[in-house]
């Protein structure tokens, strides 16, 4: 008994409701075929799963014509022969016999270097032509198409590694590679892409010692210039077509030094300290100074800045630096900027002081904290699961304190006394308490911000008298210089970053029972932070003394006061 053809059976059951009448109209059948082709198939060999009514009606007139042997697919009767000269041909075959790895296009691509005639108007589908008849078309192909048509189909096995046997040259190969099976110089006659000897010991090497990431790509750069295609190599290796390409890429671009080994981070402008550094000393100057008519900063007049300063860095640069900075355009109340019209002259007074302070000077960055009141007070802090910790609205005021201090830069060194009000006053009892604690210097500096209080003109009388020899030589005083912050400028005042640092430390979470006990631990607190910047004069670290802000220097790029410490 003669076997069906399954593709005919295919057919003849998609004509069914054609079949089966034996006259139809032309409208009906017209109906009846575009109500056909709506409908969804499993196509044998294929992924399709619509058919036209074209070739739905193409099928019903070669059924009434001739049976159900009509609708058996027909082979080309030119299948395997070729139409190009003989010459040409002869050529194809002796290029694809020499090398048997050369893809077509490789083939095609030497022709017209060659000059050959009729190379130039060569199709790829010719040559295929060409090489299928004399059993030399390219075997992935072929491996590739049944490999798909078995899993999907259910082609029978035996074809299937009939199929798999003959075409299996090139993953042998890949086999051999990664077994050490291959002598250096046979791999490189196998290579039609020449590699400098040099890299082709490294990457052989690579391939036969490194861990699995480096031998893939050094894998993945032989195979393809052996002439395997790139998908049969992402295939066997288990990796993606996107890391072939980059490792053969690598390879063409910087040699075998990202293929062998991990390339190094570059530093982005982003992260270096120099374009840190003049970013915040623009962006903590107001807009205007830099000839922008804008109140705020935006990304990109920063970028403008930056470029007229002479460190161009793009936008997103600009945004990194500042996130990581813990700066949000969000809320205004974060973007601590200066509108002080003279900010820039009175910024380089203040630094060319530091720059120059000698070992009889001493620079005093000082302030006020408080008022605040002595209750509980809310703050972070460890909790058990489950559990919320809650800070009454309505609290019996136990006192207030008001701290009045004294950083100074070159020792790291705290003094501080409690008062009653911020005023002249106070001001001036402070002016007193360093002189004489600082009586052996020849000049000391202060520097504060523009509250009223700290350039009225009892204060600057004050300082006049101190400063006039005849005081000076009775009480043998140093010379005081004001050195006073540009207006709206507290971020630049050192001490504010060493109250955050109290504050988090002593107030937040506290529930002193009166002004006294408050009063004994920030006294404990500073006695600490002194004694141990006496005997160490780095940066604290870790201790709770050390826990400022940020670094307690003066510079333009810190943000010395925390909005949230209060």
């Amino acid at each position: 008994m003669q076997e069906v053809n399954p593709i005919a059976l295919f057919r003849i059951s998609v004509l069914g409701p054609l079949v089966c009448r034996d006259q139809l109209e032309r409208g009906e059948l017209i109906n009846t075929i575009n109500e056909l082709a709506s409908y969804r198939y499993n196509i044998p060999n294929s992924k399709k799963s619509h058919i036209c009514a074209h070739t739905i009606e193409l099928w019903y007139y070669r059924w009434k014509s001739g049976g159900l042997d009509a609708l058996v697919p027909k082979l080309r009767s030119d299948r395997g022969q070729s139409k190009l000269p003989n010459i040409l041909q002869e050529t194809i075959i002796s290029l694809k016999k020499e090398n048997p790895q050369r893809s077509i296009d490789t083939i095609i691509n030497l022709l017209k270097s060659q000059g050959v005639d009729g190379a130039q108007s060569l199709s790829n589908s010719s040559v295929h032509r060409l090489l299928l008849g004399e059993g030399l078309s390219h075997i992935r192909k072929a491996y590739r198409v049944e490999r798909r048509r078995f899993e999907g189909n259910n082609v029978d096995e035996r074809w299937y590694k009939k199929i798999k046997t003959d075409t299996y040259a090139d993953e042998i190969w890949l086999r051999k590679l990664l077994q050490g099976k291959l002598q250096l110089d046979t791999l490189a006659k196998d290579l039609y892409e020449s590699i400098p000897e040099d890299d082709l010991a490294k990457l052989y090497d690579c391939v036969l010692n490194r861990p699995l990431r480096y031998r893939n790509r050094a894998v993945c750069v032989l195979a393809v210039y052996h002439g395997i295609a790139r998908n049969l190599i992402s295939y066997y290796l288990f990796i993606s077509l996107s890391a072939v390409d980059y490792s053969v890429k690598s390879y063409r671009q910087h040699g075998t030094d990202l293929i062998v080994s991990d390339c190094k981070h570059k530093i982005t402008k982003c992260e270096k300290q120099e374009y840190i550094d003049k970013l915040f000393s623009i962006f903590h100057s107001p807009p205007s100074s830099h000839g922008f008519n804008r109140t705020t900063w935006r990304l990109v007049d920063l970028k403008i800045a930056m470029e007229l300063s002479g460190m161009p860095i793009d936008k997103t640069g600009i945004a990194k630096i500042i996130k990581n900075a813990g700066y949000s355009y969000r809320k205004a109340k974060t973007t601590l900027t200066s509108n002080d019209p003279d900010y820039k002259q009175k910024l380089a007074g203040i630094t060319k002081i530091l720059s120059g302070l000698k070992e009889n000077e001493k620079f005093f960055s000082i302030d006020e904290y408080g008022p605040f009141a002595i209750k509980i007070q809310g703050g972070k802090s460890l909790v058990p699961a489950g559990t919320y910790k809650s800070v009454p609205q309505w609290q019996k005021n136990k006192g207030s304190l008001i701290l009045t201090a004294a950083l100074e830069l070159s020792t790291n060194q705290i003094t501080h006394f409690y008062s009653e009000k911020k005023n002249t006053e106070e001001m001036i009892k402070l002016l007193n308490v360093l002189l004489n604690k600082y009586s052996e210097e020849k000049t000391i500096y202060f520097s504060w911000d523009a509250a009223s209080w700290h350039a009225s003109k009892d204060l600057n009388k004050a300082v006049d008298k101190i400063n006039s020899p005849e005081y000076r030589k009775t009480h043998k005083c140093p010379e005081i210089v004001l050195a006073p912050l540009p207006t709206c400028a507290q971020f630049l005042n050192v001490i504010e970053s060493v109250f955050s640092g109290m504050a988090r430390a002593i107030i937040h979470n506290s529930n002193y029972q009166s002004v006294e006990e408050c009063k004994e631990a920030i006294d404990k607190y500073y006695e600490e932070r002194n004694g141990r910047f006496l005997k160490n004069p780095k940066r604290a670290g870790n201790k709770i003394w050390g826990k400022e802000r940020v670094k307690a220097s003066f510079s333009e790029s810190n943000n010395c006061k925390d909005p949230k410490y209060r």
